[in-house]
């Protein structure tokens, strides 16, 4: 008999923030989510921690030999991918411009 597992391991999506009652951050966060009509901080915590990934692995490729093949491969499809998501423009293709990338670029696009 086959054993069937119900049990998943996902990856974390959100990552809450370090000091909860930061007053400068929370009143960004509120402005934030009044302006671009999250349900919760949640939502906006999780795009945060999306940029944050993608900014580490822009930032570690960028540490990189420009002529390393894991650094062209992999750029290369970063690259593709924010072009896809409607983030970077065709002519903005190279990894500077993802590092300079915020949470309002995520937020445009629900809009």
């Amino acid at each position: 008999m086959a054993h069937v597992s119900f049990y998943r391991n996902y990856g974390k999506t959100f990552k809450k923030p370090r000091r909860p009652y930061e007053k400068e951050r929370l009143d960004a966060e509120l402005k934030l989510v009044g302006e671009y009509g999250l349900r919760c901080k949640r939502e906006l915590w999780r795009v945060q921690y999306a940029l944050s990934r993608i900014r580490n692995n822009a930032r570690m490729l960028l540490t990189l030999d420009e002529k390393n093949s894991r650094r062209i491969f992999e750029g290369e499809a970063l690259l593709r991918r924010m072009n896809r998501y409607g983030l970077l423009d065709e002519s903005q293709n190279k990894l500077d411009y993802v590092l300079a990338l915020i949470v309002e670029n995520f937020l445009e696009r629900r809009l």
